[in-house]
């Protein structure tokens, strides 16, 4: 299967040093592999409800302003999540997209769990903290959704920045940007299956 990656991006701002340190990662993608990237500022989605409790437990059909969204993830092979570290989780808006999954999980004629087993699930944040491990609950969040759906995780690219630009300056997330998509992602595991 030919690589298709989607770019989540999950700030509220663009050129943010998140999507800045992920477009240094994908520049070292080969160039067949196709990059599709996704601002969730520009294809807002409305509150999650959750309707798992509620009758037939079936999602409706997602309206055409969440197509766009669940069409891309359907079809890309690695999903990066490109997020902020805000409140040393995911942001907002890639909260909400994860959401979703919970809801495209019981959309009629979608096999979301199965569709995405197997395939890449990917992190990049910038955070203000020069202690990695202050972005453990945003690494867990990923992990675990990956875990919980069979997919592949990739581990998550930190880079420092707070200002525009910062992340830039960063050189050891740099260099780790350079091969940062050439590892190989294991299977994501629970912390109790290890």
């Amino acid at each position: 299967m030919t690589r298709k990656f989607l770019f989540v991006l999950g700030s509220s701002r663009p050129g943010g040093n998140t999507e800045s340190l992920a477009r240094k990662a994908a520049e070292q993608l080969p160039a067949d592999v196709e990059q599709r990237w996704l601002s969730l500022a520009e294809h807002p989605l409305p509150d999650f409800v959750d309707l798992r409790r509620d009758g037939d437990h079936v999602r409706p059909p997602a309206p055409s302003s969440q197509a766009l969204l669940l069409d891309a993830t359907l079809t890309a092979t690695d999903i990066v999540i490109a997020s902020p570290l805000y409140w040393y989780s995911v942001s907002g808006l890639t909260k909400r997209y994860l959401d979703y999954w919970s809801g495209w999980l019981r959309t009629p004629g979608v096999d979301f769990k199965a569709t995405l087993a197997g395939r890449t699930l990917w992190g990049v944040t910038a955070l203000a903290h020069e202690e990695p491990e202050v972005a453990d609950p945003l690494i867990g969040t990923l992990n675990h959704s990956a875990a919980y759906m069979k997919m592949r995780f990739g581990g998550v690219l930190l880079g420092n920045g707070s200002r525009p630009g910062d992340v830039l300056n960063d050189t050891e997330a740099l260099t780790r940007a350079k091969t940062f998509f050439a590892q190989e992602a294991p299977l994501a595991r629970f912390p109790y299956e290890r």
